[in-house]
């Protein structure tokens, strides 16, 4: 079997940038979500794909939990935040958002494949896929599936950690999907009370530029405002959040702008 088949293009999707990470609870949906809001910030077109299919929280994290996302039996629709952002999740097709999906390896592939090809998406000037924990037949459907114009990956500074997280790495590489860098999440935590910067997560090293052999985009500090927030709204995080979301989004534009648009089918 080819590993990398030819990929199935969206004319209406100029780039498509994927969040992985290989580990669960290291703030990778967090990341996603805060870069498509500062993409969005920016008046440009993003919509938001929920490859986490068997824990997604999207829909809670873009605000719209309450909402559901239609289909006419061909065709799906994205639901659509106040910020504008558009988004597909499995749990906006539930009605219950703590319905568990379980659904073997062979119909969650095929349902990421719909949410990928048969989602009216319209005209987008990114895509933001937020990858599940893993290297799971998702994964190896959205890398298969998706042309990505880059990958960001998300860790915790930890030993353990750094071992699975380089098994995404090496996935992303062996198909072919180009990578951005590192969000390093939680080495540091913001004291609520009294604004000390306070060591977390520490695997021994020392913070740098580069971390599992990528440059690192930016290490994001816990903060009480965004681990406690059941929804990260652009208006309602602090301008410290924003930086680091604008920090994610710059590098994003910067590298992915570099490569050629998504064609034409």
């Amino acid at each position: 079997m080819d590993l990398v088949p030819e990929k199935k293009h969206n004319p209406g999707i100029k780039r498509v940038i994927g969040i992985t990470s290989g580990k669960g609870g290291v703030g990778k949906s967090t990341v996603a979500v805060l870069l498509a809001q500062s993409l969005a910030s920016r008046g440009l077109k993003v919509g938001v794909l929920d490859a986490d299919l068997t824990g997604p929280s999207l829909p809670r994290l873009l605000g719209i939990d309450t909402f559901r996302a239609e289909s006419d039996g061909k065709r799906l629709y994205p639901v659509i935040n106040e910020e504008g952002i558009k988004v597909l999740s499995i749990n906006l097709f539930s009605e219950h958002e703590d319905e568990p999906v379980i659904w073997r390896g062979p119909l969650l592939a095929k349902a990421l494949e719909q949410f990928w090809g048969d989602t009216e998406w319209g005209d987008l000037d990114f895509l933001i896929v937020d990858f599940p924990p893993g290297t799971s037949d998702i994964a190896l459907t959205a890398f298969q599936t998706i042309p990505f114009a880059g990958i960001i990956v998300v860790a915790t500074p930890q030993d353990y950690v750094s071992i699975i997280v380089t098994k995404s790495i090496k996935m992303a590489t062996m198909l072919n999907a180009p990578i951005i860098g590192l969000v390093e999440n939680m080495r540091t935590l913001i004291c609520p009370g009294c604004g000390e910067t306070v060591s977390l997560f520490d695997d021994g090293s020392t913070e740098g530029t580069t971390r599992l052999g990528l440059p690192v985009i930016v290490s994001l500090p816990w903060r009480k405002e965004v681990a406690q927030a059941r929804s990260l709204r652009w208006s309602q995080i602090s301008e410290a959040t924003k930086k680091d979301a604008d920090r994610i989004a710059d590098e994003a534009e910067r590298s992915v702008l570099q490569a050629e648009p998504c064609p034409a089918p």
